[in-house]
C-alpha cells in the first residue's frame, strides 16, 4: 500500500522551492529600503511588542553590539522609539513607531504586489491557483510545528 511521497523527499522539495521564493521576495526593493537585520528587528518588535535591545539580539542570534547598530539606525529614521523600562529604569524598552509600522506595511504591500503579478501573469491556471491557495494553510501549519 502506497502512503504517498516519502516525508524526506517532500521536505527537500519544500525547502528548495520555498528558499528560492523567499530569496526573491526578500530582495525586492521597497520604499525606505530597510536592510534585512532592520526589517527582522522591526518585524519582531511589531509581532511581539515592546522589548529590549538585548532580547532582540537573543532572538536574532546576533551580538548585542550588532543589534545596537541596527536599533540605532532604526531610531535615527524614526522607526523605533526607546523609553525607560517602567519596571527597571536602568533598562530601555523599544517599540515600533507609526512610521515603522508604515515601513513594514509598505514592504509587505510591495511583496504582495510582486506575488500577485506573478500569479496573474498567465503562467498559472485557475486550478493551479486553487492548489496554491489550498497549500498556504498547510505551509503555515508546517512552519508552526518547526
Amino acid at each position: 500500500m502506497d502512503d504517498g511521497p516519502a516525508p524526506d523527499e517532500v521536505a527537500a522539495l519544500l525547502l528548495s522551492s520555498i528558499s528560492v521564493l523567499l530569496r526573491r521576495v526578500r530582495h525586492l526593493p521597497a520604499p525606505g529600503a530597510l536592510t534585512l537585520p532592520e526589517r527582522s528587528a522591526l518585524s519582531h518588535l511589531e509581532r511581539s511588542g515592546p522589548t529590549t535591545s538585548a532580547e532582540l539580539a537573543r532572538q536574532a542570534q546576533v551580538s548585542a553590539q550588532a543589534m545596537g547598530t541596527t536599533v540605532g539606525a532604526l531610531r535615527a529614521r524614526g522607526l523605533v522609539d526607546r523609553r525607560p523600562d517602567p519596571q527597571d529604569g536602568r533598562r530601555a524598552v523599544l517599540t515600533v513607531t507609526d512610521t515603522g509600522r508604515r515601513a513594514l506595511s509598505d514592504k509587505r504591500d510591495a511583496r504582495t504586489e510582486l506575488l500577485t503579478h506573478a500569479l496573474t501573469s498567465g503562467v498559472f491556471t485557475g486550478a493551479e491557483l486553487e492548489r496554491l491557495a489550498a497549500a498556504a494553510p498547510l505551509l503555515e501549519r508546517l512552519a508552526r510545528t518547526i
